[in-house]
């Protein structure tokens, strides 16, 4: 298969350029005319751009299937431009904190997803001599909760639970990623009060995710090992992230789509579709969290797709306090982003690391993240002008706070590994360094 376009996405910068691809992955990047054979050329509207890499979908597969699931949520993947995608271990059940329960969500998603898929694997009080065999069975590495997670079944780590995790993983390199808000910060908060955003707000505080980062960059320091921070969405603990980073520690940090779009000041009352934790916050937090992307401040973008039955948002009474907290957005992640970018004046070069290179570099997915000799052929035709308006969506629950709003930027066709993908389920399960 040859692929060329006018404009193709690659590690130096955009071109034009034709793709080459045998046995599923890239064997030559050519000019746009060195070409012979058989040979798809993209519309003239439409850019080539590496297949997205989401290290940051909760698939809930298997014990909550009926949240998302892998057929639907691989589908939805693939239709927002995500060729690989890495399941978060917690809302399955059991969570994936040891080897046999690795086995059990591998059996739920063999033969049935869309896209590629790998796993995380977690780190819960109790299981340190877990995480070496789940490493060797090759989870990318081990997510923790600082907090009550929402789920009895993944409970967080305290500090001496923490540090003895940092422990363990140092002795083989392992990764910590960490949902970082702080108990304590968060008990002495406002209690939220029904349908007020604001309340909701108040009770998170954005003191809780610096306390929280700060005691995992101490832990960290200490240890030697590799942490990354999930979900930034307070700005204000982005000095801290630097300064950590300037003394050597081994510390990354990623946003969401919903960060970067949403401004809390907008957020209607009531429509406990846009909660998620940490939550949305002021626009200054969005408009720093921009300016830290292109600093290189913030490494990465993924979604944190963490969807739940209707009736779990209570829409119905409108109540933040008892609404769960998630955002479902793994198929509309691309052109959220792509359309914030774009109002800034920043490049489709800068969202494809953002959200391919870099997720597949935090992730250990050494196939992945660009249109590169060797690399996997996942390859996505991309119209970058054209506009749309949320509607229907392939999740398994509808529920977003992207309904009826109007984005810019279409996925028209998505290749894994060369083929494009239709109805039959191409995505194989990877594991870490997977080629």
């Amino acid at each position: 298969m040859i692929v060329r376009a006018r404009r193709v996405v690659l590690p130096g910068g955009e071109r034009a350029a034709a793709v080459h691809v045998a046995d599923g992955r890239v064997t030559a990047v050519t000019g746009f005319d060195d070409v012979t054979g058989p040979v798809h050329t993209l519309a003239d509207d439409e850019v080539l751009l590496p297949g997205l890499v989401d290290s940051h979908v909760h698939v809930n597969e298997p014990g909550r299937t009926e949240w998302e699931g892998f057929v639907s949520a691989t589908r939805a993947a693939a239709a927002g431009g995500v060729t690989t995608i890495v399941d978060m271990p917690l809302n399955s059940i059991p969570p994936t904190t040891s080897v046999a329960a690795l086995r059990e969500k591998q059996a739920a998603a063999r033969g049935r997803v869309a896209v590629d898929v790998a796993f995380w694997g977690g780190a819960v009080p109790g299981n340190v001599d877990q995480l070496r065999p789940l490493h060797e069975a090759g989870v990318v590495g081990f997510k923790c909760f600082l907090l009550d997670s929402g789920v009895p079944e993944f409970p967080p780590l305290d500090d001496p639970g923490l540090r003895a995790a940092l422990g363990e993983l140092a002795g083989f390199d392992g990764l910590l990623i960490a949902h970082a808000e702080d108990p304590d910060v968060i008990a002495a908060a406002p209690e939220p009060v029904g349908g007020s955003y604001a309340s909701f707000l108040a009770s998170r505080p954005g003191a809780a995710e610096e306390t929280a980062i700060g005691g995992l960059v101490a832990a960290a320091r200490d240890t030697g090992a590799r942490v990354h921070v999930v979900h930034l969405a307070d700005a204000d603990a982005l000095p801290l992230l630097r300064a950590a980073r300037a003394e050597g520690v081994r510390v990354t940090v990623e946003t969401c789509p919903h960060y970067l779009t949403f401004d809390a000041a907008e957020v209607p009352d009531g429509d406990t579709a846009f909660k998620c934790c940490p939550p949305i916050r002021e626009a200054s937090h969005r408009e720093a969290l921009w300016a830290a992307l292109a600093a290189g401040d913030v490494d990465l973008v993924v979604s944190d797709h963490s969807p739940c039955t209707p009736d779990l948002k209570r829409l119905d009474v409108g109540d933040f306090g008892l609404a769960w907290g998630g955002i479902a957005s793994l198929q509309v992640s691309l052109p959220a982003v792509w359309s914030g970018a774009r109002a800034r004046g920043l490049g489709l070069a800068q969202v494809v690391d953002w959200m391919s290179a870099a997720p597949a570099r935090l992730a250990g997915l050494p196939g992945k993240g660009a249109i590169a000799v060797g690399r996997d052929a996942d390859l996505v035709a991309f119209a970058p002008e054209e506009t749309w308006t949320v509607g229907e969506l392939h999740h398994r629950n509808p529920v977003t706070p992207y309904a009826g709003r109007r984005l810019t930027g279409v996925v028209r066709r998505t290749w894994l590994a060369g083929r494009e993908i239709g109805d039959v389920p191409l995505g194989r399960l990877l594991g870490r360094g997977s080629v």
